[in-house]
């Protein structure tokens, strides 16, 4: 009976134990097929499907030559280097043949790649030449593969480098049009996932195969003429050689009937291939567009254009001359004298432009205030040179830009003296890109356009244009003023040594300007900003162009020093726009 029940209690803790077993067994299989269903295929996947990314080709710029676009940027093809760990069974070779042809373009540790078994991707090596990834693929070793991407040259070298900035090794775009039209320019990205064997070698097209190309990115077109860059560049460098090797500069070139800018330099430079080289981050931003300062006597011209919209100049009114003026009632601190001496007696608007004159701006100012510079005087300055020159206000070309500051005529500090300073480019900050389009509108007939760097696209090998620009405001000045205006600053040059060797029969006019630099002790002439502000043409103008330079240490003088520079591109302008004369 004893034995009976003995047997039998085995048998049901036998069977008790099966049942658990089995039960064990089932919840884990539920576990494994409904709960963890959906990690065990990832990690199936992980081990037979293969995913790239296939990288978009980053899309062209072109420059123009004579109104036929050019590349100025181009694609070279790159090759990533990736190994995938589990499938390696010679890592000694393999690490030997990447180091030989691979060499300077290793990015990480060989090695420690290997060890990563649980990874599929590993880069070791970046930016190969079709020649390097051809040797290394010759050795026909298991688990290498390569990435086809592309890198950035430049056949023109460091032309227009801070137009053009440069892609850093993440492959975005920095400074310049790079960053500016980077989403433009960088496509979008592709994906394949294919199912393979144990060697990466696809299998065969099924649910698990995907191939979505990539969407190259767009080709840009500047408006920038290679041609009017290259001679701005040298004439520019040429200027800056002379006057000293610490010295500085810059030139935009515009076409002021659309506001499309033709060129624009500025040295020191670099070569955006060679970007990584560079010590001196601030050689990358372009300071035609960054580099607000108080801009001097070229403003002269636009107190000019102010009176002359208002009526209450022409170029035959007169004012008297001491070499002084005062502003307000607060004596000899509110006295501001002239740079040029010795004009003295009744004198002309015309001879305030000839001779840059302080005395003459204030003149202007205090008439616009129906005698003193007031708060009528303020308001109507502001009115022309925040609201209709755009001084004080960004652009909107593609570009990075500063914005400038203009203080408001209501400002505690925007008062008669700062207003009577600003007719001559003092107490203001201003970047070359807005004195350049507000100049432009003055002269033009009174249309501001927006300043631009892009004119269109290539698409299928063909150049689309991009449409006309209308102006962003018209009736900045009539144009009446406009044609008043254009004639005093030709009469203006006329009077200089620079408007004697200008090509006879044709409509030159400009502007000089010196400023000086603030230190902590105030304005000082030991260290000036010189520049030039002019156009030419014919009847109608057709450039436009400003130039600064600059050097510590060094008083320099918009006559001397920034005037040569547009000459020398004026000149050759004529010539090569082949300007038609009156």
């Amino acid at each position: 009976m004893f034995l009976g029940l003995q047997k039998g209690s085995r048998v049901r803790i036998l069977a008790a134990f099966l049942f658990v077993a089995v039960a064990a067994i089932v919840v884990r299989l539920f576990q494994i097929q409904i709960i963890d269903h959906g990690k065990y295929v990832a990690m199936g996947e992980s081990e037979y499907v293969k995913r790239l990314t296939i990288p978009a080709r980053r899309g062209l710029v072109y420059t123009l030559d004579s109104g036929k676009p050019v590349p100025l940027v181009v694609n070279e093809t790159i090759f990533t280097l990736f190994l995938d760990p589990k499938i390696i069974d010679e890592p000694k070779k393999i690490e030997d043949v990447i180091k030989k042809v691979a060499g300077g373009n290793i990015t990480s540790d060989i090695k420690e790649a290997l060890k990563k078994t649980d990874s599929r991707y590993q880069v070791v090596a970046k930016e190969l030449t079709r020649k390097q990834a051809e040797l290394i693929k010759k050795e026909k070793l298991a688990g290498i593969g390569f990435q086809e991407g592309t890198r950035r040259v430049y056949p023109e070298g460091g032309l227009a480098a801070q137009v053009l900035g440069f892609v850093n090794g993440e492959g975005a775009g920095q400074y310049g049009i790079e960053q500016a039209l980077n989403e433009r320019l960088k496509g979008k990205d592709g994906r394949l996932e294919s199912v393979t064997d144990i060697s990466s070698v696809p299998l065969t097209i099924g649910d698990k195969n995907i191939n979505q190309p990539a969407e190259d990115g767009e080709n840009v077109v500047l408006t920038i003429d290679r041609n009017i860059q290259r001679k701005t560049e040298q004439a520019l460098k040429a200027e800056l050689d002379r006057i000293s090797p610490s010295a500085t500069g810059s030139v935009m070139v515009m076409d002021p009937q659309s506001g499309k800018v033709l060129a624009m330099a500025n040295f020191p430079s670099y070569n955006p291939a060679e970007y990584n080289k560079v010590k001196d981050a601030a050689l990358f931003s372009n300071a035609v567009l960054t580099n607000s300062y108080e801009p001097g006597s070229v403003i002269k011209t636009f107190i000019m254009a102010t009176g002359l919209d208002n009526g209450v100049v022409n170029p035959e009114t007169t004012y008297y001359n001491r070499d002084y003026i005062t502003v307000g009632d607060c004596g000899k601190d509110c006295t501001i004298g002239n740079a040029a001496l010795g004009h003295t007696g009744n004198i002309t608007m015309q001879t305030v432009l000839n001779y840059s004159l302080n005395t003459g701006a204030v003149t202007v100012a205090k008439l616009l205030g129906g005698g003193e510079v007031n708060k009528s005087a303020r308001d109507r300055i502001y009115d022309y040179y925040h609201n209709r020159f755009g001084f004080g206000l960004k652009t909107g070309i593609e570009l990075y830009e500063e914005q400038g500051i203009i203080v408001s005529p209501d400002d505690p500090s925007g008062a008669n003296v700062r207003y009577a300073n600003m007719t001559f480019g003092q107490g203001m900050n201003i970047t070359m890109v807005q004195a350049l389009s507000g100049f432009s509108a003055a002269i033009n007939g009174g249309n501001y356009y927006k300043p631009t760097v892009v004119a269109g696209a290539m698409k299928d090998g063909k150049y689309k244009a991009a449409e006309a620009a209308e102006p962003v405001r018209t009736g900045v000045v009539k144009p009446a003023t406009s044609d008043t205006l254009r004639s005093m600053l030709q009469t203006a040059r006329g009077t200089t040594l620079a408007g004697q060797r200008d090509e006879p029969g044709y409509r030159i006019g400009g502007k000089t300007g010196t400023s000086e630099t603030i230190t902590t002790s105030g304005y000082t002439k030991a260290s000036t900003v010189a520049s030039y502000l002019g156009f030419g043409g014919g009847n109608t103008p057709k450039y436009a162009i400003m130039v600064r330079v600059q050097c510590d240490g060094l008083s320099l003088e918009g006559g001397i020093h920034a005037e040569p520079v547009f000459s020398e591109i004026s000149n050759w302008l004529i010539k090569y726009m082949k300007v038609a004369k009156e």
